[in-house]
């Protein structure tokens, strides 16, 4: 289904005609039709700035994991993950799948998504109503009312355990309203005229509970190149091949900048980009729900669990942009391909995400399996393909020294951090 159709969802027959034919039978309809949703609220919800839907996106995949999980004989979560605690237990009787799960999502997007905006929330009206008929369409009372009460507790459970995170409330869109910027040229500046991007975004985000890394065992970036204005310094030599390369953009080079932008509000920013990569490759395939369900509660947690390391670095060494640097030191007109994100540079967060969700998708799909990217396709952007996961991933981490957003460091060293942080999500048990 292409995103031109979810934007239409607002209208109910609209719907009912977008939905796949086998809808009404198959639970994979409600699992892939829930997140591809959830990708367009986050382009229309505008406090979703890539943590924010990094998180939402951990918290979906393991609302439906643990959903499909009680009913396929799978190993639960629970125990496993950071501070959730065992699941409501089925009653006895029969079950339908479908309806669980479209139970379970249709309470999970609510609650993880519910501050989208008026569009936003006649999609998701559509979408449960709609969906949620076909699926329960000549299923007994009976069953209906027991699948989509368990349903709901499970959802709820995991609303309960989400709210003691750290996360779950993000005031003035992120932006803290009193913040003391870092004496000495090597830390963050703002970039932006934007009175609220004065102070960096979200500079707690890093004491958050994860998912699956250990608390207090955030995995770390490694030092960045000690400061210095120096040509001689490793530091400056970065600066220099951000500014010598912006200057020789090549036609590719600047179409790779463009296409792992995935800016906020024009995009389902950079998590949701790799949420979109894991669905496409599972419909694909026609995977079954078992190892949708999994796949899609692993990436989720990845690009969570890597945007609280990531952000947890950011604080620590707060770092300069090239932006700024550049233009003090070595060119005071020196204009950036992208905009500079409000908020410091080292780690870069793309990469660590990358890299977390490279890992992630390589345990489960393999070294070399290729792919084609169609993320953007519907804004007009062509698909790119890659063979293999950690290719895009690369890729991925060196468009921002093509955008002139981050030096090499950060872009390496974040794909290393993402590494480390999808190696704990592969070490869950889900068989």
């Amino acid at each position: 289904m292409q995103r031109r159709q979810f934007l239409a969802l607002t209208g109910a027959s609209v719907f009912a005609s977008a939905l796949p034919a086998w809808a009404a039978t198959d639970p994979r309809a409600v699992l892939f039709n829930w997140h591809k949703l959830v990708l367009e609220l986050v382009r229309h919800t505008a406090t979703y700035s890539p943590p924010v839907a990094a998180r939402s996106f951990g918290y979906l995949g393991v609302a439906g994991y643990e959903a499909v999980a009680s009913g396929a004989g799978l190993r639960s979560l629970a125990g496993q993950v950071n501070g959730l605690q065992p699941l409501p237990a089925r009653d006895a009787g029969a079950y339908d799948e479908g309806v669980v799960l479209h139970a379970v999502l249709s309470e999970a997007v609510q609650v993880f998504f519910g501050n989208t905006g008026p569009t936003g929330q006649r999609a998701m009206a559509a979408m449960r109503d709609k969906l949620g008929a076909r699926m329960r369409d000549g299923v007994a009372a009976d069953v209906v009312a027991r699948s989509e009460a368990y349903g709901l507790a499970v959802a709820q459970h995991i609303e309960a355990w989400s709210q003691s995170d750290g996360g779950a409330l993000v005031k003035n869109m992120g932006f803290p309203r009193d913040w003391t910027l870092g004496k000495g040229p090597e830390h963050w500046q703002p970039t932006s005229l934007i009175v609220q991007q004065q102070a960096p975004l979200l500079p707690g985000w890093g004491n958050n509970r994860g998912f699956a890394m250990p608390v207090g065992m955030i995995p770390g970036a490694g030092e960045p190149p000690a400061y210095s204005e120096d040509p001689d310094s490793d530091f400056y030599k970065q600066a220099l091949e951000v500014y010598e390369t912006s200057k020789t953009l090549t036609d590719e080079q600047k179409v790779i900048a463009r296409f792992w932008s995935d800016d906020p509000m024009l995009s389902p920013t950079p998590p949701g980009h790799w949420v979109s990569v894991t669905l496409e490759i599972l419909q694909r395939d026609g995977s079954d729900l078992a190892h949708s369900a999994d796949a899609l509660a692993r990436i989720g947690m990845g690009v969570a669990d890597a945007f609280i390391a990531c952000w947890h670095d950011k604080f620590v060494y707060d770092r300069v942009r090239p932006y700024t640097y550049i233009r003090r030191v070595i060119d005071p007109k020196w204009e950036t391909l992208l905009i500079t994100p409000p908020f410091p540079e080292y780690p870069s967060g793309h990469s660590t995400q990358s890299g977390a969700a490279a890992q992630v998708l390589t345990a489960m799909f393999g070294d070399t399996f290729s792919f084609d990217d169609a993320t953007h396709v519907d804004d007009g952007i062509p698909a790119r393909h890659f063979g293999s996961f950690w290719a895009a991933a690369e890729e991925a981490a060196v468009s921002r020294l093509y955008g002139g957003i981050h030096f090499r460091a950060a872009n390496d060293n974040g794909l290393k951090q993402g590494a480390a942080v999808g190696d704990y999500i592969n070490a869950l048990k889900t068989l």
